[in-house]
């Protein structure tokens, strides 16, 4: 019994440290991938329509996910949990253009390989698109990747109107080695597995 539960141990092992393993650089689509699905969060930078600030960058922090945490890898769809009371949505609801940087320094690879946060090795990924408020048929899906991520949202206050959206990506650009910045188009990304 003692043999067949180390073997189940060291079994399980090999399998999360493949998981683990991030895609190499020559694979920008599945690194964009890779990075969303590990991060909970990520910054959101929006056109302001702050008495002020107008017409001004604004980079804000939202949680998000992609999908249940996990090898499954998720949709690649970033969702979030919305509410118009929220500064950055205000602006959304002027121009719904936004860009979201969501990086692996959230993560322990980085703290792992001694990575500083601007150092190209810490991928992150620039996302460009616009916020969209999700359909009907897509609530549930959305409602189960950021739930399963973040059970908190479940008791925020419901006189807040929360609302389930997604970010609508246009454009990706990959930082995850020297030499500079990578395009990968939507439709590469969303045709691989991370």
């Amino acid at each position: 019994m003692a043999r067949l539960l180390l073997l189940l141990c060291a079994a399980s092992g090999l399998l999360l440290a493949a998981v683990a393993a991030i895609p190499p650089p020559e694979e920008a689509a599945r690194m964009a991938r890779y990075v969303l699905h590990s991060c909970d969060w990520g910054a959101l930078a929006t056109l302001s329509a702050q008495e002020g600030l107008r017409g001004r960058p604004f980079a804000n922090i939202f949680s998000l996910s992609d999908g249940p945490p996990g090898p499954c890898g998720g949709s690649g769809v970033p969702y979030l949990y919305l509410t118009d009371m929220e500064i950055s949505v205000q602006d959304l609801e002027v121009n719904s253009n936004a860009s979201l940087t969501v990086s692996l320094a959230q993560t322990p690879y980085c703290r792992k390989h001694k990575y500083d946060p601007q150092n190209p090795l810490c991928a992150h990924i620039i996302f460009v698109g616009s916020i969209v408020k999700v359909n009907d048929s897509e609530a549930d899906l959305a409602k189960k990747a950021l739930f399963t991520r973040h059970p908190e949202m479940e008791s925020w206050p419901k006189d807040h109107n929360w609302f389930f959206a997604k970010f609508n990506i246009t454009n990706i650009w990959v930082l995850d080695y020297f030499g500079g910045l990578k395009i990968v188009t939507p439709e590469e990304y969303y045709s691989v597995k991370p």
